[in-house]
């Protein structure tokens, strides 16, 4: 589960993509966001689809998509929405 994973991340920057498959703009910055695994080793990436985990979208309060959540140390310090592929790099950058 994403809770376990985020807990066993410690120290490590956490991204986690909520999209879903019939999301347009989330299947744009998809290749994107892949490409940002490769470029960013040391940070864990979680894909979330909200519809095979609707509870988990509920309780991360994900109104739309694509939302990326970042978390550090299993605590959010960073949420926008939008397939907006600078800010998701920038923001990457600024907490690693």
């Amino acid at each position: 589960g994403s809770p376990r994973k985020l807990k066993s991340a410690g120290e490590k920057l956490v991204v986690v993509d909520f999209s879903a498959t019939w999301c347009g703009p989330c299947k744009m910055i998809k290749p994107f966001f892949h490409s940002l695994c490769d470029k960013f080793g040391d940070v864990v990436f979680i894909e979330i689809d909200v519809d095979d985990a609707q509870d988990v979208a509920a309780h991360c309060d994900v109104k739309c998509m694509p939302t990326f959540q970042f978390y550090k140390n299993g605590k959010k310090v960073q949420e926008f929405s939008g397939a907006n592929k600078e800010k998701l790099e920038e923001t990457i950058k600024s907490l690693i």
